[in-house]
């Protein structure tokens, strides 16, 4: 599912564009949404379309570098993965609730649940610390291409024109960021066609402020995860927090609360069908652009690999957390990562499929190849790119390279057994030791980074997950691709996982914190280069570069031939604007509040109500469970002034194009007031990173009416509400 600009140097020729500025692509009206994630600084003719569709606001109350304008109320949270947005002069941000959720469990405990309880505080004194939570505002963006490609050439390998543009960036984000406290990227857009700078301020006192139990801020869970209708609260709340001269700064006693150039007022006016709405966030990652091959492996081997192992983790997880509560706190930020993903992979191929998208990729390749052939010029410079996509992919998949990465991945990295990554974090230590250095100073830092770790870790179940997933990937992957372990689990073991699991918690250093300490007492190179995590570690990152080695050649191929497939779509159909693949970037996507019909004989309405909480509770499954108050607050029909007819609205659906990253986003008016926050896409569309289908795509949001009333009537929350710009 990000700004107060202060002064600033521009330190090279700029290529900033207005607002204004007009394209060649005009559109008649159309109550469709638009397909797209458009940079704010470049929706060009777009704006006239918004202005059709209804939009008040002019170009430059969306965005401008010099004032204060729309922009300015958007957040990217902790440097990608949700979005913000300020609803208050003092630094109130709202989000989604599962984007605060492990700021949540972080700060609950036996005693104090707020994961099953919620939390509010009445008083600015009462606010909870998250070490490490970021929120960073945008400054501005400009368009660096013509620097950054001014020395390559069509003729250098793809090795020396990354390393040639690598040495680029680094030199124009030096210069960008030269004196002042900003932090800045530069980005690849269509593949490497072109680079745009992102200049931030981020801001590192981030502290939570209010959240609504998970029976409301999660309520249907996964079951109803992807899923309309949805009567889900998801929303947290949060406050930023500066140095008392307004600048970022880590957490002090003495910091206060920020003062954002722009925050959003809040209409409590409500939605109806075809009203105006836009959203602004940062959308994660797309890949629209996704050959026919790609999308059949993604489709065919890569979400399968992740729907299976992700599924055995959570049975895993869910057997132990249903013993012990403290463990049910532990893991259940973990576990809600990894279904919402494992869900998503799962629903995502079955509408790839049902959408027939490999179908729609092939037809536009041909469309593109029969354009090609048309010209001896363009058969020099594209002639071989939909070859080398059938070529490339088919390696993959027969050396099965792309399936071994992801099962090392779930085996480690994406919540695989934590014992594994943990080794890695402290194997500097090894080189340290052997290299007679003091390591003092590094083993304190380490103890306090190691809290975090030891506080929501259960060895029960990361030993059962490491004998799991290595059993997985032994008996699923070609031998040629196993990394050297599994000739020792083989030979010591007789091949029993469960065995080898048992035998490396029992031995390394990284099982527990008492074994750790001890080493920390007494460090020695020799322990570390004869534990059994650390061995393990060792040899899954052999087979990532067995695998980088063998690929190298045809990776280097496959990024040239996806830079001048989207190069040559984008000259093939040049009255067409085409839009760069979300990459974590502020994006712009606008549509209307519409309902859907997604298959014969169904119609969805647009908006669900409290209603409809009440006739899914179940008191005997955890997703469905309604709190007493609710169920007194509905009774009553105590609404206050955020009810409608009589009901109070829970969710709505809009049609725009959003994904990953966009995860608390505002939604936004054709004034420019907040209207709800968006926190998830549907089922029947899940193939939309891929392919966008406008017929089917929509985003469910949380009614801003909801919200409120939660932190009203439900939580009492009257000093929050005063905070707010109420527009009714």
């Amino acid at each position: 599912m990000f700004q107060r600009i202060l002064n600033f140097k521009l330190v090279m020729k700029t290529r900033i564009l207005a607002l204004t500025l007009v394209f060649a692509f005009g559109f008649g009206f159309t109550a469709k949404s638009d397909e797209g994630m458009w940079l704010p600084f470049l929706l060009g003719k777009k704006y006239a379309e918004m202005q059709r569709l209804g939009l008040k606001l002019t170009p430059e109350q969306l965005y401008d570098i010099n004032n204060a304008s729309l922009k300015d109320a958007i957040v990217q949270l902790d440097g990608g993965g949700c979005t913000g947005e300020m609803i208050s002069a003092q630094g109130l941000l709202l989000t989604n609730h599962h984007c605060g959720y492990g700021e949540i469990q972080a700060h609950s405990t036996t005693d104090h649940n707020y994961l099953e309880d919620g939390f509010w505080a009445y008083k600015m004194k009462e606010e909870l610390v998250n070490p490490g939570k970021t929120a960073s505002f945008l400054v501005r963006i400009e368009d660096v291409t013509e620097a950054v490609l001014e020395e390559v050439t069509d003729d250098m390998s793809e090795s020396d024109r990354g390393q040639k543009i690598s040495s680029v960036r680094k030199k124009i984000v030096a210069e960008a960021t030269k004196d002042t406290h900003y932090n800045a990227t530069v980005k690849s857009m269509f593949s490497g066609n072109e680079y745009y700078l992102f200049v931030y301020e981020t801001f590192k006192d981030v502290r939570l402020v209010g959240a609504p139990p998970s029976s409301i801020g999660k309520f249907g869970g996964d079951t109803d995860n992807w899923v309309w209708p949805r009567h889900t609260g998801d929303f947290s709340i949060f406050r930023v927090y500066t140095a008392p001269d307004g600048t970022p700064a880590e957490y002090a006693k003495e910091n206060i609360p920020y003062s954002p150039k722009h925050f959003l007022p809040v209409s409590i006016k409500g939605v109806k069908e075809n009203d105006y709405a836009m959203i602004w966030g940062y959308p994660g990652t797309t890949d629209r652009y996704l050959s026919s091959y790609g999308v059949k492996q993604k489709m065919d081997e890569l979400n399968p690999v992740t729907v299976k192992l992700r599924g055995m983790k959570m049975d895993i997880m869910k057997e132990e957390m249903n013993k012990d509560e403290a463990i049910k706190i532990q893991y259940a930020s973990k576990i809600a990562g990894i279904g919402n993903f494992w869900k998503k992979d799962r629903e995502e191929s079955k509408a790839l499929k049902a959408l027939k998208v490999v179908d729609q990729k092939k037809t536009l390749e041909d469309r593109f190849d029969e354009w090609v052939n048309a010209n001896e010029e363009r058969k020099t410079k594209y002639g071989s790119v939909t070859s080398d996509f059938a070529e490339i992919y088919k390696l993959k998949s027969d050396k099965k390279y792309a399936v071994a990465w992801w099962y090392i991945v779930e085996t480690t990295f994406f919540q695989g057994a934590e014992i594994l990554l943990f080794a890695r974090e402290h194997q500097m230590l090894q080189g340290m030791l052997e290299q007679k250095k003091d390591v003092k100073a590094v083993i304190e830092e380490m103890k306090v980074s190691d809290m975090a770790h030891w506080k929501d870790y259960n060895s029960t179940i990361d030993r059962n997950i490491l004998a799991t997933m290595f059993e997985q990937y032994y008996n699923d992957m070609p031998k040629d691709l196993h990394p050297a372990v599994f000739a020792t689990i083989e030979k010591k073991f007789k091949g029993d996982f469960n065995a080898y699991a048992e035998y490396v918690f029992k031995k390394s250093v990284f099982a527990s914190k008492e074994s750790l300490n001890a080493f920390y007492a007494k460090p020695k190179a020799k322990t570390l280069a004869k534990d059994p995590a650390v061995a393990a570690m060792n040899d899954l990152f052999d087979v990532f570069r067995k695998m980088g080695m063998a690929q190298g050649a045809d990776e280097e191929r496959l990024m040239k031939s996806k830079r001048l497939f989207i190069a040559g779509l984008r000259e093939m159909d040049k009255d067409k604007y085409y839009y760069p693949n979300a990459n974590s970037t502020m994006r712009v996507t606008y549509g209307i509040v519409d309902d859907y019909s997604p298959r014969d004989a169904v119609q969805y309405d647009l908006i669900t109500f409290l209603d409809g909480v009440m006739e899914k509770e179940d008191p005997d499954n955890d997703e469905f469970i309604v709190s007493p108050k609710l169920k007194e607050l509905y009774d009553k029909k105590d609404y206050g002034p955020y009810g409608m007819n009589g009901k109070m609205p829970v969710c709505f659906l809009t049609n725009h194009d959003i994904t990953g990253g966009n995860s608390g986003s505002p939604v936004i008016n054709a004034n420019g007031e907040l209207i709800g926050t968006a926190f998830d896409g549907n089922s029947e569309a899940m193939s939309s990173d891929i392919q966008f289908n406008p017929d089917l795509q929509r985003t469910i949001v949380c009614d801003i009416r909801y919200v409120l009333f939660v932190m009203d009537k439900y939580a009492g929350a009257q000093n929050l509400i005063d905070e707010l710009k109420i527009v009714k």
